[in-house]
């Protein structure tokens, strides 16, 4: 019997107590053996829960009971979760997690500690909650060389973008409704203003490439600034607009990085993924593109990721493996400025479009002019335009 420990009892850690308890012969089954929830850390009482006894506030408990071997991290935030890991893993317990914060922050330490002591790090719930994406590109899709990672990685924002080229909606009127049903959270900023996609972007270029990318090194751009004239003329054209989490290599090995609203053609698989839904497109060298579609988000969808791995870890007690992620040697990323984009534009500055390269334009609205641009260097866009118009990259 594999034992573990669960530590916070909220959406995601009760997700997992109600997977374990409801299907514990086919868990057994495919882990090769039972799996028991021996202790759940959490500071608050349970005394109407039907397991109260399980429940404890002190994690010495968990982390000197030789009997645990896979301890569940779905606490969230770096502390007291980072601490704990790094325990669990020093006395060579497995850790399973959902904490996209503390995998983009401390990943590559956890990593190797797993390494160092016959345990594992595995954290499949932390990019894109149910949608199988770290184990395929960590075993899957290793024969190939991952150049391009594009992914639709954040429910709520998703859900907002949707609403507003759907129904004509502001953004305004969506967060409202989305916060509402639930997606959003009274302060939404983590998700409106790219953060939470910022460090999903990271963990998954870290894989992509072998090497940790810091997600302060990517630039980041919510959605707070969309009007609904952006996405009626992107919609004239072709396009829809969603906040894309990219990662690209180029031929010089650099990353180029970036969260931000983009506009996708119509055309592209990642322009139909509506709603809450999440979309990862992966481009390899042989492969070509696969891409990964399902919630990315909710109880029972991050839990189910959650206790896959549990499932992994517990048939592999004291076998490490391997995950293809290392500290960098040297600058990875390639300076923004130098990246290359195409740009929608929409300006009350006519003169604009004269100087700027392959100058579509669009239509105008209120006086403002709006069009698309060539190829052009992020820094000659900014030194051109910056300041002087709105606008969005196109994918």
């Amino acid at each position: 019997m594999v034992k573990i420990a669960i530590l916070g009892y909220g959406t995601v850690g009760s997700g997992v107590y109600e997977i374990l308890k409801k299907n514990p012969p086919s868990i057994a089954k495919k882990a090769g053996d039972s799996i028991e929830i021996k202790y759940i850390l959490d500071i608050r009482e349970f005394d109407d829960h039907p397991e109260k006894h399980l429940f404890t506030k002190n994690f010495d408990d968990i982390l000197n009971d030789d009997e645990v071997s896979i301890v569940v991290e779905v606490m969230g935030g770096l502390e007291p979760a980072y601490s704990f890991s790094k325990s669990a893993l020093l006395k060579g317990k497995s850790v399973v997690t959902s904490n996209k914060e503390l995998v983009a922050t401390h990943g590559t330490e956890l990593i190797r500690l797993a390494k160092e002591h016959d345990a594992n790090y595995f954290f499949e719930a932390s990019v894109g909650g149910g949608i199988p994406i770290i184990r395929p590109l960590n075993q899957c899709l290793t024969a190939n060389e991952i150049d391009e990672v594009h992914g639709i990685l954040n429910g709520t924002t998703n859900f907002i973008l949707t609403k507003m080229f759907e129904e004509g909606a502001t953004f305004e009127s969506s967060l409202r409704e989305a916060q509402s049903l639930g997606y959003a959270e009274r302060n939404p900023e983590a998700d409106v203003e790219g953060h939470d996609a910022c460090r999903k972007t990271a963990i998954l270029a870290s894989l992509a490439t072998g090497k940790f990318v810091d997600y302060h090194d990517i630039p980041t751009e919510g959605i707070t600034k969309i009007s609904t004239a952006d996405v009626f003329f992107a919609g004239k054209i072709g396009y829809v607009i969603k906040l894309i989490g990219s990662a690209e290599v180029g031929p010089d090995g650099k990353v180029q990085a970036i969260v931000a609203p983009r506009l996708v053609s119509k055309d592209s698989q990642l322009a139909d993924v509506n709603g809450v839904f999440n979309a990862i497109l992966v481009h390899g060298d042989s492969l070509g593109d696969v891409m990964f579609y399902g919630r990315g988000a909710g109880k029972l969808p991050t839990a189910s990721a959650v206790v896959a791995d549990v499932i992994d870890a517990a048939k592999h007690i004291h076998i490490n493996k391997w995950v293809i992620w290392s500290e960098a040697e040297g600058d990875i990323m390639q300076n923004p400025g130098e990246c290359v984009y195409r740009y929608f534009v929409r300006t009350s500055n006519k003169a604009l479009a004269e100087n700027l390269p392959g100058v579509d334009v669009i239509g105008t609205l209120e006086g403002e002019t709006v069009f698309t641009t060539g190829e052009m260097k992020e820094k000659d866009f900014m030194q051109t335009a910056g300041g002087k118009c709105a606008y969005i990259r196109i994918l």
